[in-house]
């Protein structure tokens, strides 16, 4: 299955010491040693030379991609972190800019901090796509970290007119994550790649494999319109336009049977991973600032919490929640202090919030390099 192929992926890079910061890779599109060496050879493309207006994923290891775009003087278009506030953020160096200012540029701190938004009718013509992967075939296939952010991007982009049929698509990956993947493992709604770049290689897939002709309604719910909002206007405009927009809620047969299937796969990924099973259970619905303690958690012994120090005073505390999620390390109660420029995380267990400071250290937020260690004074059940 995808699921298997990602797990033996995201294993081999950790225990290899193949993985980069952060980490662990696991549920993320994973950094990996001699990605700015991959990222460099996107310049040897012809595609590359030519394309003008160049989108590349939001991931530590496509920095490098965003980089070179950067430092061609081309339009950089990144996608909003997991599309919540629109599609992309151009990003617009200042004047003169040198070439440390362009390589902050390139991190995702400075895509925060040099981008503008560009909305709908922002008329984007993207000449070239640069995706994140976990893994990839030579012929193509790609799959991603499982939550379809990259393929709905680019459904997106079809919509909006900013990709046509031929525009290719590059993922950058370590040799390892080349990978043999069966065909019938895709769906139609899978977006396949035409190069790939590795630290030592330059593969041309040849793929014909069409890609993604657009947003495929019946597969989107009413739970991913709250999510993404976005969707909403790009519905509307179909609509408009007298396509057929039934959402997968409103077809009561592929409702019941995605439920079904949803169930299953909760399932399947409690019995072999109860720990990352257990924090996408909780992610959004204990985290809040004085949620009550879990039921779930009676019994469980020790309650673990995670000191975050140094909180700039323009930080709300939904950007922190939506750093905590991007970081997979969500946790069961927030308790936001402000005004005191702190916040305590608490977890189930040592191991999970020892993995939470592991992949925070370093994270800076509204331009504050946040400290982060585990509370000196640790708090039994109760």
């Amino acid at each position: 299955s995808k699921w298997d192929i990602r797990e033996q992926v995201w294993d081999h890079l950790e225990s290899s010491g193949l993985a980069e910061f952060p980490r662990p890779v696991h549920g993320r599109i994973p950094n990996f040693q001699g990605s700015l060496q991959a990222c460099c050879s996107i310049q040897e493309l012809g595609v590359f030379s030519t394309a003008r207006e160049v989108k590349v994923d939001p991931d530590k290891p496509l920095e490098g991609a965003r980089l070179a775009a950067l430092q061609a003087r081309k339009t950089l278009l990144v996608p909003t972190p997991r599309l919540r506030t629109g599609l992309f953020n151009r990003i617009v160096p200042p004047a003169g800019a040198t070439k440390e200012i362009l390589r902050r540029c390139a991190t995702s701190q400075g895509v925060r901090d040099y981008s503008v938004p560009v909305g709908l009718d922002g008329k984007a013509r993207v000449d070239l796509v640069v995706v994140g992967s976990v893994a990839v075939s030579e012929k193509g296939w790609r799959i991603g970290k499982g939550e379809g952010y990259a393929d709905m991007e680019y459904a997106m982009m079809v919509s909006m007119g900013a990709v046509q049929e031929d525009t290719p698509v590059v993922t950058i990956v370590h040799d390892c994550q080349v990978v043999d993947i069966a065909e019938e493992l895709l769906d139609d709604h899978d977006l396949t790649v035409d190069y790939i770049l590795t630290p030592t290689r330059i593969i041309k897939t040849n793929c014909k494999r069409p890609k993604p002709q657009g947003i495929i309604w019946l597969q989107v719910s009413y739970e991913m319109l709250g999510k993404i909002p976005i969707l909403k206007t790009l519905r509307h405009r179909e609509k408009q336009m007298g396509k057929d927009v039934t959402l997968q809620d409103e077809h009561p047969h592929l409702a019941n049977s995605t439920r079904a299937a949803k169930l299953n796969k909760e399932e399947m990924a409690e019995n072999t991973q109860p720990q990352a099973a257990t924090g996408s259970a909780q992610m959004g619905q204990h985290h809040v600032e004085s949620d009550p303690l879990s039921p779930r958690l009676e019994g469980s012994g020790t309650i673990t919490t995670v000191y975050l120090g140094n909180i700039p005073p323009s930080l709300r505390v939904s950007e922190l929640k939506c750093a905590l999620r991007e970081f997979h390390v969500t946790p069961f109660r927030l308790n936001w202090q402000g005004a005191q420029h702190r916040a305590f995380l608490d977890y189930k267990d040592k191991v999970t919030a020892e993995r939470a400071v592991s992949s925070l250290k370093g994270l800076s937020l509204g331009g504050n390099t946040l400290r982060v260690e585990l509370a000196r004074n640790q708090r039994n059940k109760g």
